[in-house]
């Protein structure tokens, strides 16, 4: 099982600074992955956190990626209604193109969030159907080299290695759409128990659709303060078929962050062995 570590970029902690010491420490202790979230326009009234100060995903993981050297980059998630589905694949191509294949996970989302929708005048009733079309688009546009939008054929180009697309959000309509169009399904903050059911009817909907066993990879906060506690945790989610662990929490700077990565280097992975 990966194991992988969120960077916070929002708010004060998004500072180039901060950004590239936590992100060298992250690749310092060892650990697979770096991931990053998505919003693009948080309302006054919700800006708890992160004074609504938010860096772009891609952006922020392109910069990333020319600091680091070895680390892999993720996702969690993109809302992929909030952009245009052309700009958006070939901001990920180049995004994998110039970080030599180290986008590993991009995870990709229908979104939630009513002001963010009405800010950018994009439906929120149709955001599982704009996701569907997106991830469709994405698919096509990593598998040859001319690609088909609007009755308009054109290259896609560069085309590097398409990264493993990873569904977020609730059962049943992101395990059908992890199922149709992803790798996987990333679950947000479930326990071990909750996820079983959801697991189970993954690997069936993966099975069904001819596809390989299907990526689960889980965002969660680990109790890192109670390391036996967050061992048996991360045990527990390995033995349900988890291939990824994301731990996402807040730090207040960088030193924070650092305790953080190498208690999970240090004391996490140990434990599986």
């Amino acid at each position: 099982m990966k194991l992988g570590v969120s960077v916070r970029t929002m708010g004060p902690q998004s500072t180039r600074e901060t950004l590239e010491n936590c992100a060298r420490a992250a690749e310092a202790a060892e650990l697979d992955e770096l991931f990053v979230p998505d919003h693009i326009a948080i309302p006054p009234d919700d800006a708890e956190g992160s004074g609504g100060r938010y860096l772009d995903p891609l952006g922020a993981l392109t910069w990333l990626a020319a600091r680091t050297e070895r680390i892999g980059l993720g996702t969690a998630v993109l809302i992929l209604p909030y952009r245009a589905a052309l700009p958006t694949a070939k901001a990920i191509a180049t995004l994998q193109e110039l970080s030599d294949g180290r986008l590993t996970a991009l995870g990709v989302g229908a979104g939630w969030m009513e002001p963010e929708f009405r800010a950018l005048g994009v439906s929120r009733a149709r955001r599982g159907a704009d996701t569907d079309a997106a991830l469709d688009f994405l698919n096509r546009a990593f598998a040859g080299d001319v690609v088909e939008l609007h009755g308009q054929k054109f290259l896609f180009l560069p085309r590097p290695a398409r990264p493993q697309f990873l569904v977020g959000g609730a059962p049943p309509h992101a395990l059908a759409r992890a199922a149709r169009f992803g790798d996987g399904w990333m679950p947000i903050g479930q326990k071990p128990a909750d996820l079983a059911p959801h697991v189970a009817k993954l690997h069936e909907l993966f099975q069904a659709a001819g596809k390989p066993a299907p990526e689960l990879a889980v965002l969660t906060r680990l109790p890192l303060h109670d390391p036996p506690r967050a061992a048996d945790l991360v045990r527990a989610y390995a033995e349900l078929g988890a291939t990824r662990l994301v731990h996402s929490n807040r730090y207040a700077d960088a030193s924070e962050f650092a305790r953080e990565v190498d208690a999970i280097a240090g004391r996490i992975r140990p434990a599986l062995g």
